[in-house]
């Protein structure tokens, strides 16, 4: 790897003299190329297709390989000066360093994949994905694709693998995040010729040369290679792994303990704040986001407790849509409506087309209503607002707007066309996913909704606020399970009592907080930082205070780290008070 840095920067000096720092721009770019030729799913749905006959090598040794790599990046940056570095330089070179540095700790931790599959996160989850990020236009693309499949039981043989090193060393998964997962997979393989795996093999174009013969290999492969590998899986996983499965859910239960959990509290809030201040501070949003939503029942005219509103919304008919069509149509509506508000929010807005899309319906009732999959073309390419059409009747229309807000229009599809389209940065920046900011940014575009003419009745209003209580209660939950001893059904109680029963809706949200510690932690505490910083701007800059061009100078840098973010909002700042 130095030497191919070494040879590269000798290249750019000759040919780009023009650059400021060629040895920071071959640093980043060397380590890009490096990303998606290891990492071969993430360079399809970035748009990169040079990768698609490839799956990645999911085994102990390749863990391994890119451990030392991200060792090797790290000890490169460190070798450049920073201070000699211009604005936006020093900018990528500090979240250059944060990201490897919390690789590099990781792997410090735990060498391999903690938690390679459970019932929320794995292949049965993103393979639909890709397919759908796949182009299948040419011979070429089948060719490779089908290679991809033929690749697949390799790829399970990996996974097996990383799941048999944490046996050994102690590092598994908790038991109940792991059950559900041999019916994941047997539902898979035997849905497999009529699922998204299957769909290009039936719609072959007809310019392509004997399409049937595309189409019998392809059945061949998903028979042949695929479903065996998945039945091999589905075997291991109740005979091997799920025995050896532990009882405890806590994350700081693992081999680290409590140091593991403070890690990812770190990693995934690039705060500094402990799990008790978390968790108090969850419950004190709790009870603010519990005195608006009285405000809001009090509104809509109902004489009853918080739960009975609940109950009345989830069990009114006309709360829900009869069709997907129907269902669909109306998030498309929105989408518009969104769409025409945003020159109001922003003073520059992105080009990049959204669309809205049908979620597959492989394991859908382990999804959320919505989704968003960002543009996979470096050239700007479409944004997809995947919407869940299982279960038609439990889609609630209050919900609706709150999460067009979210995962499309300002949220998920303005933050990530903005930073797509931002040529003059690294890649690494474009394509990158800090969830504090990026879950940040979506919760705060949720909060615009009254801005720009949603939320006008209170049911969509109380749906929002529903859905930030919802966020805070999470916070209180995952620092009580992981950090302060709360057991499985102490968590589901609290939120039973917190935002109401829904079914098994709350033991799922706590399956899921059990499976990706401190994930949740990182969305409220990006929201409330932006919050913190928009005050923060207004008051400093008094009349001068454009709300579109502060969202602008959010964005517009793709996403950061917290501290990064309040640095460069304070340069902006300090701009808009000397430029006016």
């Amino acid at each position: 790897m130095k030497r191919i840095i070494a040879a590269a920067l000798s290249l750019l000096a000759l040919s780009a003299s023009c650059a400021s720092n060629p040895q920071l721009d071959v640093l980043f770019e060397s380590d890009w190329q490096w990303t998606l030729s290891h990492a071969p799913e993430a360079a399809t749905i970035a748009g990169d297709n040079r990768y698609n006959h490839r799956l990645s090598n999911t085994s102990l040794a390749a863990s391994r390989v890119s451990n030392i790599h991200q060792q090797d990046m790290l000890k490169e940056a460190r070798k450049i000066n920073r201070d000699t570095l211009q604005v936006q330089e020093r900018l990528s070179y500090d979240q250059f360093v944060l990201e490897k540095t919390q690789l590099t700790l990781a792997a410090s931790l735990y060498p391999y994949a903690v938690q390679p599959m459970t019932r929320f996160d794995g292949f049965q989850l993103t393979f639909p994905q890709l397919v759908t990020h796949t182009p299948f236009n040419t011979a070429i693309d089948y060719h490779n694709y089908l290679a991809r499949l033929h690749a697949f039981p390799v790829f399970i043989d990996g996974i097996i693998e990383q799941m048999q090193a944490g046996m050994k060393a102690g590092w598994v998964a908790p038991a109940l995040i792991i059950a559900p997962l041999p019916q994941q997979l047997r539902e898979f393989r035997l849905n497999l010729m009529e699922s998204e795996l299957a769909r290009p093999f039936k719609n072959i174009p007809v310019t392509l040369p004997r399409p049937e013969i595309f189409a019998q290999r392809g059945n061949k492969e998903l028979s042949s290679q695929v479903a065996p590998a998945l039945l091999r899986l589905e075997n291991f996983i109740t005979t091997q792994y799920l025995p050896a499965c532990r009882d405890s859910i806590a994350a700081s239960g693992l081999p680290a303990g409590m140091p593991y959990y403070d890690f990812l509290i770190k990693k995934n809030t690039t705060s500094n704040l402990s799990a008790q201040e978390i968790h108090e501070l969850g419950l004190s949003e709790v009870a603010r986001l519990q005195a608006e939503l009285q405000r809001v029942i009090k509104q809509a005219g109902f004489k009853g407790s918080l739960n009975e509103f609940r109950h009345f919304l989830a069990t009114d008919p006309h709360s829900f849509y009869t069709s997907s069509d129907a269902l669909l149509e109306g998030y498309r509506t929105l989408v518009q409506q969104a769409y025409h508000k945003l020159p109001e929010l922003f003073a520059r807005l992105p080009k990049t087309p959204l669309e809205v899309q049908a979620m597959p319906l492989i394991n859908a009732e382990n999804r959320a209503d919505s989704d968003y999959l960002p543009p996979n073309d470096y050239a700007g390419g479409t944004g997809i607002l995947s919407i869940n059409i299982s279960g038609i009747p439990t889609r609630e229309k209050w919900k609706m707007e709150a999460l067009t807000l979210r995962d499309s229009i300002p949220g998920h599809h303005i933050r990530n066309s903005l930073a797509n389209e931002a040529s003059e940065l690294p890649a690494f920046r474009r394509k990158g996913n800090f969830e504090t900011f990026s879950e940040g940014w979506a919760l705060y575009a949720e909060s615009l909704g009254e801005d720009i003419g949603f939320y006008t009745d209170p049911y969509s209003k109380f749906a929002y606020l529903n859905d930030a209580l919802f966020r805070a209660a999470c916070l209180v939950v995952d620092t009580g399970i992981h950090a302060l001893g709360w057991n499985h059904k102490q968590a589901i109680n609290y939120l039973n009592e917190t935002i109401g029963i829904q079914g098994t809706a709350n033991q799922t949200t706590v399956d899921y907080i059990i499976a990706r510690p401190a994930q949740v932690l990182g969305q409220q505490l990006g929201l409330l930082k932006i919050r913190e910083l928009r005050t923060k701007a207004s008051l400093a800059l008094g009349g001068k205070f454009d709300v579109r061009t502060f969202h602008n100078a959010i964005l517009d840098n793709g996403p950061l780290s917290l501290p990064l973010l309040e640095t460069q909002i304070d340069v902006w700042i300090n701009q808009q008070q000397t430029t006016h």
